[in-house]
């Protein structure tokens, strides 16, 4: 929102945030005067190196692409590394209390909805990618 003050380094700084963030943002100029939020969505425009989308009453809407994420993404064949999961089992009588154990997943395991840890059933995979049915002769 942009109030009184004006165009202060803060509301930039949050309006650069946002752009990253989101891409597209709206902005609310509470001045009066057209020609005034007219101004002030240049100077928004070229402060933060957007395009102007939309001007509707006291309304801005600003875009900027996303910036690319910097993190590169992880190997597609990598498994994901071990976590520690909490299973939760609740009492059968519900007169006490749960009983809460950690565990330590590994990547190629799951946990059941019963509370169980088992591995993945890797066989499902290479079935669809390899079917070994055969056709009958008919």
């Amino acid at each position: 929102m942009v109030g009184a003050d004006g165009l202060t380094p803060a509301l930039l700084k949050e309006a650069d945030h946002a752009l990253r963030a989101h891409g597209l943002i709206k902005v609310r100029v509470f001045a009066d005067a057209r020609d005034v939020r007219e101004q002030t969505m240049t100077q928004l425009c070229d402060a933060l190196s957007a395009a102007p989308v939309q001007h509707i009453g006291k309304l801005l809407v600003l875009w900027r692409p996303k910036p690319e994420p910097d993190a590169p993404s992880p190997a597609p064949d990598r498994q994901p590394g071990p976590r520690v999961v909490k299973i939760v089992s609740f009492s059968r009588s519900g007169n006490h209390r749960a009983t809460v154990r950690k565990v330590k997943v590994l990547g190629n395991e799951r946990v059941t909805a019963g509370g169980l840890v088992k591995r993945k059933d890797s066989r499902r995979a290479t079935t669809r990618l390899n079917p070994t049915k055969k056709r009958s002769a008919g």
